[in-house]
């Protein structure tokens, strides 16, 4: 009886412990496995595999990133150890060196420890995603930077949504950025924040970021337009012409910035520094040799500014 006892015990003990552990895997996309590990140097698990229920009664042999495994492993339904960040590409054939049949992808990601090494930091602000909008017809761009040391990682995977309604992107040819379009009428006012994931891995180490955002918090008008002067000391420009219509409802505010001759615009120098709503601006200094700068943001929702226009003055001649 307490033999019976005993075996009976011990098989549920495996059971939960084999169900436990794969509880740390998940199915991100079609063969793709997700291995969640602590941040532990002597992590080990076992991960089950399947070549296909095509294959149950076929020969069927397995490798990994295109080698022979050793010992060899064979069969339709397999358990494969992965230790600590060491995944890889499991490869099923039709026989010791036959046709290839299947494959699955395990990627390693720490949790719930997300250490992140892949890509870099723009800012403690902005975290590791850059995103901007030109306006609210709902496109917008996200960027991103790998670090050095992980130059070759590659993007598996961009979701993006907001209140769980899918958003289509695009992702760059170099793998650095995507463009997004919310198709759900642009004007309307925002109630959710557009999540934003990258799934992204270097080898076998997969990372996750995401950035939440407004439309409203990225909008970056672009460069003004037809930025001239005239009459000697007033300088005009027009709204972006990708900027929306009528300016009353999307209204622009303007920053004016006049520096000395050869500096930048975002020189903190300055001989002049203004807030202004029109789109015109005079000139009252005296010197003759300087360079007026200007540049846009939604006087509403006081979002990101636009790159500088800039005209240089040296005397009479004027170059913008």
């Amino acid at each position: 009886m307490s033999t019976l006892f005993l075996t009976v015990l011990c098989a549920v003990l495996c059971c939960a412990y084999s169900d436990s552990h794969e509880e740390n895997i998940e199915t991100l996309m079609d063969n793709v496995l997700v291995l969640k590990v602590p941040y532990d140097l002597g992590s080990q698990q076992y991960v089950p595999l399947t070549c296909g229920e095509a294959y149950q009664n076929q020969p069927v042999f397995w490798k990994k990133d295109g080698m022979e495994l050793n010992p060899p492993l064979q069969g339709n339904q397999v358990r494969v150890l992965v230790e600590e960040m060491r995944g890889g590409n499991f490869t099923c054939h039709l026989g010791p060196d036959g046709e290839y049949l299947n494959h699955t992808l395990i990627l390693v990601q720490l949790d719930p420890d997300n250490r992140t090494v892949i890509l870099e930091e723009r800012s403690t602000e902005e975290g590791h995603i850059h995103c901007s909008a030109p306006n609210y017809k709902g496109a917008f761009d996200c960027t991103w930077t790998r670090s050095q040391s992980r130059s070759n990682a590659v993007v598996l995977l961009v979701k993006a949504e907001r209140n769980l309604e899918k958003i289509a992107c695009e992702l760059n040819a170099d793998g650095s950025g995507v463009h997004c379009e919310d198709i759900s009428c642009p004007y309307k006012e925002e109630q959710y924040r557009i999540s934003l994931t990258i799934y992204i891995h270097s080898y076998s180490r997969l990372e996750a970021y995401t950035k939440a955002f407004y439309l409203s918090e990225i909008v970056r008008p672009a460069k003004l337009s037809k930025l001239q002067i005239s009459e000697g000391t007033v300088f005009t420009w027009n709204y972006p012409d990708s900027w929306e219509t009528p300016g009353s409802f999307f209204g622009l505010e303007f920053q004016v910035k006049i520096v000395s001759l050869h500096n930048s615009c975002n020189s903190r120098d300055h001989i002049q520094n203004d807030i202004t709503e029109k789109t015109s601006y005079e000139v009252t200094i005296k010197p003759k040799r300087y360079v007026f700068c200007v540049q846009a943001r939604d006087k509403y929702t006081k979002g990101p500014w636009s790159p500088w226009s800039h005209c240089t003055v040296d005397k009479k001649q004027v170059t913008c």
